[in-house]
């Protein structure tokens, strides 16, 4: 993060997202704001507030595509959610405070991962000495019988024979040999029961207390060498991993870089519906504010501050405006991007200039079963034409328009392609007019197909 400027940060979200150079703009700056504010002075950081951002754009143009790359380019956790889905309190929903727990929960499994790739080499070292000691045990009762030449040459001999494993089990030989591990067996389902019972929104956390309070079970498992490398790697990393530290880093790493995209947010913005008892979209803004503004959350590895945590907001503002949320809440996010519909040049684009284009995406699938498949320029042209033109007729859903397209396109190549090794496709105008031209006339079918 410290060696991406604003214009490294627009130039690595440009290999992925096609336009929106005033949001990519907001978000780059946005995200060196966090690096310039780790250089301040202590009690000068601590004044410093990350400035939240709302973009507004109809479905499709990038909004979530941009958070979610910014986020792995700064190795952020990031949680995307929907402000939608969350009810006042007082009604049965999701608490707000819960989109703070998913993320802490993230950011534990993150540098948990992390951790678990540095100790990898001795984890599989230490997971390689117990397979050889399960393939070959030491017997104690025959070593007290021995004499001390006879025990000293037989030492000799179990440590020949135990390298010449060690060599087999480098190379792969051993792979497909069974052993038998005892490992720890799973929580009761009980335990998973309450977990999974809207409990989990509580401070403590039930599933961990329950599965403490009971003897842990182990059973006897015979697996094969692959598989039982894995299984020991796996408990000799645990071993050596600090929780404690984990989890202190995780929480460190949420309150200084972590990002939420909250989606939907013009769902919660206007006043209430003047019919049923409907749930409060006011209400549900005025619980978002303490989160956003800054507060502490109580989670299942302790309190987590959120007065750093970057908000994304994202909405199509269709009917509502941003104006339409509660003014305490538009004080919050500072920064509004709108970003731009998208058209039939910039589908052109999409189809063929990002690293993750979906042109190259078919592509490298069917390469898979060994069928050659080629775009024309002609035909990636009449695909954005159909896709902007189903986008004027129907509903419009942007790029993901392309996707339901280049499906419905290459459905029979997809489909017989084990038959196909070896063949060539070429995909020209007159292919895809060929495929979908009566879908697209018929104004009725492509609102269902495309």
């Amino acid at each position: 993060m410290e060696q991406l400027t604003p214009k490294q940060i627009v130039k690595e979200l440009d290999r992925y997202i096609i336009g929106q150079k005033n949001a990519k703009r907001a978000v780059a700056v946005a995200l060196r704001n966090r690096w310039r504010r780790q250089k301040l002075p202590p009690e000068l950081r601590d004044e410093v507030a990350p400035k939240n951002i709302i973009m507004i754009g109809p479905t499709g143009v990038g909004k979530t595509e941009i958070a979610r790359r910014l986020a792995k380019l700064a190795e952020a956790p990031f949680i995307k959610v929907e402000a939608s889905k969350y009810t006042e309190v007082g009604y049965v929903g999701r608490d707000v405070e819960s989109m703070v727990r998913d993320l802490t929960d993230l950011a534990v499994n993150m540098v948990k991962g992390e951790k678990t790739r540095e100790v990898e080499p001795r984890s599989q070292v230490l997971a390689e000495e117990r397979i050889l000691d399960l393939l070959l045990p030491s017997s104690k009762s025959t070593a007290s019988a021995l004499g001390e030449n006879d025990l000293s040459q037989q030492v000799e001999k179990a440590s020949d024979t135990r390298e010449k494993l060690r060599k087999r089990l480098e190379e792969g030989k051993l792979d497909e040999r069974t052993v038998e591990l005892e490992v720890t067996d799973r929580v009761v389902p009980m335990v998973e029961i309450f977990s999974s019972s809207g409990l989990e929104e509580m401070d403590i956390n039930i599933k961990d207390m329950l599965s403490n309070l009971l003897p842990q079970k182990k059973k006897k498992r015979k697996v094969k060498i692959r598989e039982a490398r894995k299984i020991l790697a796996q408990e000799e990393a645990q071993k050596m991993i600090d929780m404690d530290e984990v989890v202190s880093e995780a929480i460190r790493r949420v309150e200084d870089s972590g990002i939420v995209f909250l989606d939907e947010i013009d769902k919660i913005a206007g006043r209430e519906s003047a019919h049923g008892p409907d749930v409060s979209r006011e209400g549900v803004q005025r619980d978002l504010l303490p989160i956003v503004e800054g507060c502490t959350v109580s989670t299942k590895y302790g309190l987590v501050k959120t007065d750093h945590v970057l908000f994304i907001a994202a909405g199509a503002f269709h009917v509502s405006k941003p104006s339409d949320l509660i003014p305490e809440m538009q004080g919050r996010f500072p920064i509004r991007v709108e970003l731009d519909s998208l058209g039939k040049d910039d589908f052109v684009r999409i189809l063929t200039e990002p690293q993750n284009a979906l042109s190259k995406q078919y592509i490298a699938l069917l390469e898979t079963e060994e069928v050659e498949i080629e775009f024309t320029p002609d035909a990636i042209e009449e695909i954005a034409d159909m896709a902007s033109t189903v986008n004027e007729r129907t509903e419009n859903i942007g790029a993901r328009r392309l996707y339901t397209i280049m499906e419905k396109l290459l459905d029979e190549v997809s489909f017989e392609a084990p038959q196909m090794k070896g063949s060539r496709v070429v995909i020209n105008s007159a292919y895809v007019r060929e495929r979908l031209t009566e879908v697209i006339k018929d104004q009725d079918l492509s609102r269902y197909i495309l």
